[in-house]
């Protein structure tokens, strides 16, 4: 049983902004920390600066030979299963860095020398450099070092699908990066029965297996550094081929030097700088997140149903009594529309303390395509939508509305959702006034054009540039 089904919440995987976990078991997903640095929010932010600033701790003390403080800090990473990501076939069990492995993990940290030379700096490079530890510690590691930040992310979902949270649950050890010591609360989470407390995690930030890879640095990084060095010292691992030019094998030098960890380690500091072109190669080629198919696909799930939100659209009356049902309804479309450019979908947001509200506000943590091109050139770390289910002409009065919730902190974009449109040009030149008015730019869609939407995405050619939303965005600034 999912999160979704537990909870009755009527929605599948396409239509959430969380993983939605099966509570008896793990998805096979993890988090990668070059993800949570690459997301464009505050939240990643956030959440990158905390498993950094962890890591820095740990390190500072095994450097300072403050064996007891270091190895606290690491057996506080306790294997937990309210995440449910990973590789456990039955029962979630977790894999962190914690009771059962702290010893051992603790071991390879403080004897390495990739830990008191300066050579490991991040908490991923531990997976390349520290025996025992691959993408599954990784990523519970961080599930527990974000942890408050998750809790956050937890309560906001909750309370906008209607899940109930229950009071003075166990927190389990939240960070504290100000004190650099584990704390713990007592907070709101959703409980179940027979499988506890449930942590949830944004699907945005999930992949199916970390970036960072032992085989692949060791193999395509680090070995042709070392056939280059063979070769210009003239080694006895050098052979000389027929046409003149020589070569050194992989095999060979695995032979010479080894392939486990301690050996990647002494040859890394031989060549420090091939450690420095992966992560920075990595940095620039962060693997993009999970879409629709692929999430299907690991969840054993449902993609998105295009057609049948058409049906719905399309059979959705207009008027003040299923307001907030074309609401509900457009908030799905988009959803899973738009992701995963946008995210962390919030209804109803109120503003100015409470005396303007917005229908549906995203974060925008685009990374490719038009909403990404927005973001390099105008303020949209949100963007804005209203929906308007009547019949009647869109005019100033709706636009001023939408305008009205703009600013250069929040941001100055928005989409006015509406059931048809009239006289188009008119309207489209009402919104080029706004923006020539400098009151924020808004892109208007009518159901047609949603529709127009969900037939290109069904028939496979959904892409993140938008061409329709590209094309009005275009005429605003002409």
């Amino acid at each position: 049983m999912r999160v979704s089904e537990y909870f009755g919440l009527g929605k599948t995987q396409p239509y959430l902004d969380f993983v939605d976990v099966r509570l008896d078991t793990d998805i096979e997903v993890f988090i990668d920390p070059t993800a949570l640095r690459a997301l464009n929010s505050t939240w990643g932010q956030e959440c990158a600066s905390m498993i950094q600033h962890y890591f820095e701790s740990v390190l500072d003390r095994i450097k300072a030979g403050k064996d007891y403080e270091a190895q606290s800090l690491v057996s506080s990473l306790s294997e937990r299963n309210e995440f449910h990501l990973g590789f456990s076939s039955g029962r979630s069990q977790g894999h962190a860095f914690g009771s059962k492995s702290a010893e051992s993990v603790w071991g390879a940290l403080s004897k390495s020398q990739a830990s008191k030379s300066g050579l490991l700096k991040d908490l991923e490079d531990t997976c390349l450099l520290i025996e025992g530890i691959g993408r599954d510690m990784i990523s519970d590691a961080v599930c527990n070092i974000i942890r408050g930040p998750l809790i956050k992310y937890t309560q906001d979902m909750c309370r906008y699908y209607g899940v109930p949270l229950t009071p003075n649950v166990a927190s389990g050890p939240i960070w504290n990066p100000i004190k650099e010591v584990w704390e713990s609360d007592f907070v709101e989470l959703p409980m179940t029965t027979g499988f506890g407390k449930v942590i949830l995690v944004p699907k945005v930030i999930v992949r199916h297996r970390l970036s960072y890879e032992y085989n692949e640095y060791y193999t395509h990084y680090l070995l042709p550094e070392m056939q280059n060095a063979e070769i210009a010292a003239n080694t006895g691992l050098v052979e000389l081929l027929r046409n003149g030019s020589k070569r050194v094998t992989k095999k060979a030098l695995k032979e010479k030097y080894g392939s486990n960890k301690l050996a990647v380690v002494e040859q890394t500091l031989k060549y420090p700088h091939v450690l420095d072109d992966y992560k920075k190669d990595k940095d620039r080629n962060i693997p993009p997140p999970l879409d629709h198919e692929q999430l299907s696909e690991i969840e054993k799930n449902d993609p998105p149903q295009w057609e049948q939100l058409v049906e719905q659209l399309q059979n959705l009356p207009t008027g003040d009594k299923t307001a907030n049902d074309y609401e509900n309804l457009v908030e799905q479309i988009l959803s899973a529309l738009f992701y995963p450019a946008l995210c962390n979908p919030t209804k109803q947001h109120n503003i100015h303390e409470g005396r303007k509200r917005i229908d549906i506000t995203y974060s925008n943590v685009a990374k490719a395509g038009f909403f990404s091109w927005l973001s390099q050139h105008y303020p949209c770390s949100y963007i804005f939508v209203e929906c308007k289910n009547y019949g009647k002409e869109i005019g100033n009065p709706e636009l001023d509305q939408l305008s009205g919730r703009f600013s250069p902190s929040r941001g100055k974009v928005g989409i006015l959702v509406c059931r048809s449109i009239a006289d188009s040009n008119r309207l489209e030149q009402r919104c080029c006034d706004t923006a020539k008015d400098d009151r924020g730019f808004i892109l208007t869609l009518s159901d047609n054009e949603l529709v127009e939407l969900l037939k290109a995405a069904k028939a496979g050619i959904r892409s993140l540039d938008f061409s329709l939303l590209n094309q009005k965005f275009r005429k605003l600034i002409d």
